[in-house]
């Protein structure tokens, strides 16, 4: 009996170093892969802030190019009926979106809802400002109802939108 019990003394002062070895070895590699993790993530931040402060400085300058003063500078001409410039005005707003499109990875969820709704909000304009002229009209009675919508309106989306991309940078950069 004298054999067993030597050998369990031997047994169980090595298994107790063998289980710190193996929670000290445990905790170093935790230590080591958690300071991988922060580089890794620390690299990632460094290659994904500039691309994500380009999109919302490219989503700004969307919303600033569809903004009505902007875009019909941009596309109406002195020869165009009301159907023309409305095909023209929609058609330019949805180049620019799509355009755009892929900036929406590098934005929040609400940042893009706010920005689609305000592109849909100045189509929607457009389409009820033509809707109430002749087509064949000269295209300055568009401008002047698009204009006078746009100043009736009580909370402007393209404003809002711009607002809301700057003070969202500003909250996370």
């Amino acid at each position: 009996m004298e054999p067993i019990w030597d050998l369990i003394k031997i047994i169980i002062p090595a298994g107790i170093v063998l289980y710190a070895m193996y929670l000290t070895v445990k905790t170093m590699l935790q230590k080591q892969n958690e300071g991988k993790f922060i580089e890794i993530k620390a690299k990632n931040k460094e290659i994904v802030l500039p691309i994500r402060l380009q999109a919302y400085e490219r989503m700004s300058l969307f919303l600033e190019r569809i903004s009505p003063d902007q875009i019909i500078k941009r596309v109406q001409k002195n020869d165009m009926n009301v159907a023309e410039l409305q095909y023209l005005l929609l058609n330019e707003i949805r180049e620019e979106f799509n355009h755009n499109l892929s900036q929406q990875v590098y934005m929040s969820d609400e940042a893009w809802k706010i920005i689609k709704n305000a592109k849909e909000e100045l189509i929607m304009v457009v389409n009820q400002a033509a809707k109430g002229l002749d087509p064949e009209a000269k295209s300055i009675e568009l401008v002047k109802k698009i204009y006078k919508d746009s100043l009736d309106k009580k909370v402007d989306t393209i404003e809002y939108g711009l607002s809301f991309l700057k003070n969202e940078i500003q909250r996370e950069f």
